[in-house]
């Protein structure tokens, strides 16, 4: 069964329009999740807003938003002011520009969605877009209300539909340069270096997801089996830390290269002493 849409609206690209359907292309919902239970009771606990100050609960109707710009001093929204904020949406997923894929850097990606045509009639219209964008190596910029944000997404071809991809504004992104200024730009070279490129080489593959192990998930759900079945639970080892002591050496062994032996040394002969 065909998942419910996200959202449903219209693809705009000059004075071509496309009914389409937006779909969650990545979602959590098969992990393992777990309620907060009361030890002493067993029953499941409820989460209450209280006052910070007097602990006393806070109906729903009297909890508003409040933005902190000083100790203890809030500026008041009520949930009139807050819908005000919220842009008005046309359902228009309006393409302002056409750029290279690989001139958006991956720290902009946010959230991907699969785009889909929404009407059996618009399927031709969808299919040029998509062919178009695919043939001239393009993604699309595209603006629109998605849940009660302006957002930009980059839509590309994926298959036979669209991909559409939330992008972080600007100032969401840190700085690459502030996380990067105290690493030293060290230059490789030589052996190390062909080592190296052999390694990778080596290890080169294809990306197939479903090789990835979730062992976080698995070791959970071993353990709801185990407790459900009342059989002991044991505690995992911790792994031993290793450290590189000759990282040489250490890239050697990594190539299957045989260490090199090491070169003699030469003994200097002991000075003779003076007859006193």
């Amino acid at each position: 069964m065909q998942p419910r849409a996200n959202w449903k609206g219209f693809l705009k690209i000059a004075e071509i329009v496309c009914p389409v359907a937006l779909y969650t292309a990545a979602s959590t919902a098969e992990r393992i999740a777990f309620h907060t239970i009361n030890r002493a009771t067993g029953n499941r606990v409820r989460r209450q807003f209280v006052d910070g100050e007097t602990g006393k609960p806070v109906d729903k109707e009297d909890q508003v938003k409040g933005y902190e710009v000083g100790p203890d001093d809030y500026v008041v929204l009520e949930p009139e002011d807050v819908a005000a904020a919220v842009p008005d949406s046309d359902k228009t997923l309006a393409v302002g520009a056409f750029v290279r894929c690989r001139d958006i850097d991956d720290v902009y990606f946010d959230k991907p969605y699969y785009l889909t045509p929404s009407d059996p009639h618009a399927e031709s219209v969808f299919a040029l877009i998509r062919d178009g964008m695919r043939a001239q190596k393009v993604a699309a910029l595209a603006r629109t209300v998605l849940f009660r944000r302006a957002r930009t997404l980059l839509v590309h071809a994926h298959g036979n539909g669209l991909i559409a991809t939330t992008l972080n504004f600007d100032y969401e992104v840190r700085s690459a340069k502030d996380a990067f200024d105290d690493v030293p730009g060290i230059k490789i070279k030589g052996e190390m270096l062909e080592l190296a490129e052999h390694i990778i080489k080596t290890k080169t593959g294809k990306f197939d997801p479903a090789s990835f192990d979730d062992r976080y998930e698995a070791a959970l759900a071993d353990l709801v089996r185990a407790k459900m079945e009342g059989r002991k639970i044991e505690a995992r080892k911790a792994p031993k830390s290793e450290k590189v002591v000759d990282l040489l050496a250490a890239l050697r062994e990594s190539a299957g290269k045989k260490p090199r032996a090491a070169t003699p040394r030469t003994k200097t002969p002991a000075p003779r002493r003076k007859a006193s």
